[in-house]
């Protein structure tokens, strides 16, 4: 314990949930996620996901140094099974020069907005630039944020989509029908949603954990994305699909070789998905060349706490301007070793 320490600039903010729900903006989540990763990225400042687990109680924390800005800090996610599974989101920022406490933030939706956002910049980095036939598998909240952040980055010829329940289907449809002002079709199964679509988007998982797409489906030059098999237990593509790829890129190599199911599963069945995937970082970085319309070229993602680190400063920064948030009436000691 040190006994020098200085006083805070500024007291920190807080942001709740319906914060950020207010300051949420795509463009410049999007801009700050790839801002973030055309840069070099090394594990010291990323070092992954940190786990603590009882049985009862888990923690999962994601720290990150970014290169670019002016914070850094972490995000932990906090569950617990004492009564269902109920979990909460905290992300903690720092001023990079002073080690202040600059900020905490309910990471509730900041999850959601940095998972779109990063598919968003790795999707428009592999798929070709023309007006594309999109299937998409989920209607509920992964399904819309990601279809809202792809329209962004690229062009929309049409969309089906499909997810089990009927009303939930139409109700998509109805509304990306008068958002994206192209057709948008609800219909009854994944194949037909998938079949002949220029870019795949797959945002549900099924209940027992088995794909949610069938490998002969998708087609020979198609993009595929893939956001829901963030552990090693869940499933959303299966493995003779990973073997008909000609590129999977991930936001972190490490984590979606090692972590998501789809690539263990595709390993045990003899692909060799070490030769095929490759950073986002590297994509963008121009390192690692990509054939924007030959093969089956698909994106995986695990999550990162950069991803979350950048994208809850651009939230602090917009807070800050609209006088949007809390001011803690009191700061943490930071002292001087």
């Amino acid at each position: 314990m040190s006994t020098e320490s200085d006083s805070p600039t500024r007291l920190p903010l807080f942001l709740t949930d319906e914060d950020v729900a207010i300051l949420a903006d795509l463009p410049s989540a999007i801009e700050s996620i790839r801002a973030a990763y055309s840069t070099p990225l090394d594990d010291g400042r990323n070092p992954g996901r940190i786990f603590a687990d009882s049985g009862r109680e888990w923690m999962r924390v994601m720290p990150s140094v970014p290169v670019n800005g002016r914070l850094f800090g972490a995000k932990s996610i906090n569950g617990s099974f004492a009564d269902g599974l109920r979990v909460s989101y905290l992300i903690s920022l720092f001023d990079r020069d002073t080690a202040e406490l600059v900020a905490l933030v309910d990471g509730n939706r900041v999850t959601g907005l940095r998972t779109a956002a990063t598919t968003a910049v790795g999707t428009a980095a592999i798929t070709p630039d023309r007006p594309l036939t999109v299937g998409i598998i989920g209607s509920g909240f992964e399904a819309q944020s990601h279809t809202a952040a792809l329209a962004l980055v690229t062009r929309f010829a049409s969309v089906r989509v499909f997810s089990p329940t009927p009303q939930n289907r139409e109700a998509f449809a109805d509304r990306f029908s008068t958002e994206l002002g192209v057709p948008v079709t609800a219909v009854d199964s994944a194949e037909d949603a998938v079949r002949g679509a220029d870019l795949v988007l797959c945002a549900a998982r099924s209940r027992d954990e088995s794909p949610t797409v069938h490998a002969d489906w998708v087609a020979d030059d198609a993009t595929v994305v893939s956001i829901g098999s963030t552990t090693p237990r869940q499933r959303e593509l299966p493995a003779d699909l990973i073997a008909r790829a000609s590129l999977v890129v991930a936001d972190g190599v490490d984590e979606v070789v090692h972590g998501s199911g789809d690539m263990i599963a595709a390993r045990e069945a003899g692909v060799d998905v070490d030769a095929v995937t490759t950073a986002l970082n590297d994509v963008l970085l121009g390192t690692r060349h990509v054939q924007r319309d030959r093969g089956i070229r698909i994106y995986k993602s695990t999550g990162s706490g950069l991803q979350d680190i950048v994208v809850a400063e651009t939230l602090v920064d917009r807070a800050r301007e609209r006088g949007v948030g809390t001011a803690l009436p009191a700061a943490i000691v930071t002292t001087r070793k």
